[in-house]
């Protein structure tokens, strides 16, 4: 079991959406945060909410789409905090444009913040761990990293990358014996605005979801040390369902919405 109590907790894209949520959730249990994101101002104004309720938490501003700024950001959070206990790699991008239509710069971005940031902030964080015998981490991935969605094809490789990171350094750790656990999340679409105007088919089978129980059931996963939380439970059918003739699979794509879900996309507003 994973015990935020008086543990240093960093959270990537934390000053908003999910990040910001499972900031307060994870400080009202006692942890200590380290709050990364490129977002100074509204980075500071989560950490003052958590200092006025009572909690702990500092902040380092941090492009995540650049390796400079992640390296030095990983630099000032273990001079100034040392090791960390739990690393939350949250921070994520979508343009949600056709093929065609997504620049070099845009699909190199979004692959930068939803997978390469894994890798070096693990790299960066996982000695420390290692060295104190304990540690947990989290990738925040998506369910489209599962099952892939029109208008998302560089979203969803970047996310079946970040899938497969965990998947693979869960295993090394295991592998190597290390006191270090790992948990991924898979969540379909969150109303937290960043995919604003997506629909789903069927809400009872596929919700838009809520933040605020996303965030709660994503903390719950790292209390239990579960190795992979896929949200809603429905997901888990796109298993079993690969294993059918591919135009089947493609026909259910259809059947349940999901190749449809981003037609009417405009995302966040800014």
């Amino acid at each position: 079991m994973t015990d935020f109590r008086n543990r240093k907790v960093l959270i990537t894209g934390a000053a908003s959406g999910i990040g910001h949520l499972l900031a307060l959730r994870i400080a009202a249990r006692g942890g200590r945060l380290i709050l990364w994101d490129v977002d100074a101002a509204h980075l500071a104004a989560v950490a003052a909410e958590i200092v006025a309720a009572g909690g702990q938490a500092a902040v380092v501003a941090c492009n995540l789409a650049e390796r400079e700024s992640i390296e030095a950001a990983a630099a000032r959070t273990l001079a100034e905090q040392g090791a960390i206990d739990v690393l939350i790699n949250n921070a994520g991008i979508v343009d949600g444009k056709p093929l065609l239509e997504a620049t070099d710069a845009e699909v190199e971005r979004t692959f930068a913040v939803n997978t390469l940031a894994h890798f070096r902030t693990v790299r960066a964080f996982l000695p420390g761990m290692l060295a104190q015998g304990a540690g947990h981490i989290v990738t925040i991935a998506s369910a489209s990293g599962i099952a892939a969605v029109p208008r998302l094809a560089d979203y969803s490789a970047s996310k079946a990358a970040a899938i497969a990171f965990d998947e693979s350094l869960r295993l090394e750790l295991k592998h190597d014996g290390a006191p270090v656990r790992t948990t991924v999340v898979c969540p379909f679409y969150i109303s937290t605005g960043m995919f604003e105007g997506v629909r789903t088919r069927f809400p009872l089978l596929l919700p838009i979801m809520r933040p605020e129980a996303v965030a709660a059931r994503i903390v719950r996963a790292i209390e239990r040390d579960e190795a992979r939380l896929i949200l809603p439970w429905f997901v888990r059918c796109a298993f079993p369902l690969r294993l059918l003739p591919v135009a089947w699979f493609d026909a259910l794509m259809g059947f349940f919405g999901i190749t449809k879900s981003m037609d009417e996309f405009t995302g966040r507003k800014h």
